[in-house]
């Protein structure tokens, strides 16, 4: 007997629409689930470029209206990979027109626009259709893991979380204006893009969420090129310079509403660091440490152990028996960062046939968007303390 088989309708298709094509083709090659998906259609405003797009990456059809994606009768699941601009008009219809829907990080580019979403989700859910925020790296098994050493009191009482995301990406002053530096399409800069994620992955793993922050934000170039580039510095467009409008890093303390306070860093302009994402977390009985640089590792620190044998020890997150690995290689064969999309989809599809919320929720990207919101606050007032 076939199993059950679910529509899918992407919008957006260039750098994080390619990624999440792959794992959509991926996830049923991998896990063996109660359902399937089919890439129905992708959606995006300039029709040469989306039916390039559709032909690369496997999916049947083109759209050049998202609203005609989601009015599809064979579109079930919409997934939104454009900027944040369009989060919330888009997610907000496809769940009235009862779709499933996971959307990128940020959920969305304001607390405003985040509540909305998080109460259309709300509603959704009790008709059965279901949402989620697409955190990637929670889905990192060696993230997944600490989660559960956490969870199971191995570093016992928490008292300090470092976590940083650095990339160098704008260093250079001629790199061109993208949507990613305009406040009216990003929201944010290395806020919303990078610190977000990072909020994220530590409120995760520690199982607690942020209850206050003190922070400052920064813009080194001020104005940009309008043109040329490609991905991730994909020009805006036009000639001449435009103004830089977002924060090229931020910095901010935080603490924890059940205890432990952290330290967060997220920045474009760390020379060298290409995709740095870090996280340590340290406790009354032990610590860990994860670099996104080395993600199949994680290091770990019994506070147990005896002096003479104490020390962080690595360990290499491939058995079998670590969080997803039970359906890719033998041990000792690494994962890459497409795998976490592929993980990530694996665990929305599942949920889809329990019937069950899957997690991240928008509630919980709605959390992490008052703390984004609550960093800027502070920034703004001179680093004054801001609850979230």
């Amino acid at each position: 007997m076939s199993k059950a088989e679910l529509g899918v309708g992407m919008v957006g298709y260039a750098f994080m629409g390619a990624v999440h094509s792959q794992a959509w083709r991926t996830v049923n090659h991998v896990f063996d689930l109660p359902v399937g998906v089919r890439l129905a259609a992708i959606g995006g405003r300039d029709p040469v470029a989306v039916k390039a797009a559709a032909d690369r990456h496997g999916w049947a059809a083109a759209e050049t209206d998202w609203r005609a994606l989601i009015e599809r009768d064979d579109v079930a699941i919409v997934d939104i990979c454009t900027p944040g601009d369009t989060h919330a008009e888009i997610a907000v219809a496809a769940l009235a027109a009862g779709k499933h829907v996971i959307c990128e990080k940020p959920l969305a580019n304001t607390v405003e626009e985040a509540v909305s979403m998080a109460s259309a989700a709300a509603d959704a859910a009790a008709r059965g259709v279901r949402s989620m925020v697409a955190f990637n790296y929670r889905r990192v098994p060696a993230l997944a893991y600490a989660r559960a050493l956490v969870a199971d009191g191995r570093i016992g009482t928490l008292h300090h979380v470092r976590a940083a995301y650095q990339q160098d990406w704008l260093v250079d002053p001629s790199a061109p204006l993208t949507w990613r530096m305009q406040k009216e399409r990003a929201g944010s800069g290395a806020l919303g893009d990078i610190a977000a994620h990072i909020v994220d992955a530590a409120q995760f793993v520690v199982g607690d969420v942020l209850s206050g922050v003190s922070g400052m934000t920064e813009t080194f170039v001020k104005s940009r090129p309008l043109s040329g580039g490609s991905g991730l510095s994909a020009a805006a467009g036009g000639a001449g310079v435009g103004d830089v409008t977002v924060d090229d890093a931020a910095v901010f303390f935080g603490r924890f509403a059940q205890g432990g306070i952290a330290t967060f860093e997220a920045t474009r302009f760390a020379t060298g660091r290409k995709n740095a994402m870090q996280l340590e977390l340290y406790g009354s009985g032990g610590g860990i440490r994860f670099d996104f640089e080395r993600m199949n590792e994680l290091q770990f620190f019994n506070g147990s152990d005896p002096d003479e044998e104490g020390g962080f020890r690595r360990v290499l997150v491939t058995e079998a028996s670590h969080p997803y690995l039970e359906a890719w290689w033998p041990p000792g064969h690494p994962l890459g960062y497409e795998h976490t999309f592929t993980h990530e989809f694996r665990d929305f599809l599942v949920a889809l046939d329990e019937g069950t919320d899957p997690s991240p929720s928008f509630a919980d990207g709605l959390q992490v968007q008052r703390v984004l919101a609550a960093v800027s606050s502070s920034a703004e007032s001179n680093s004054g303390w801001v609850e979230v």
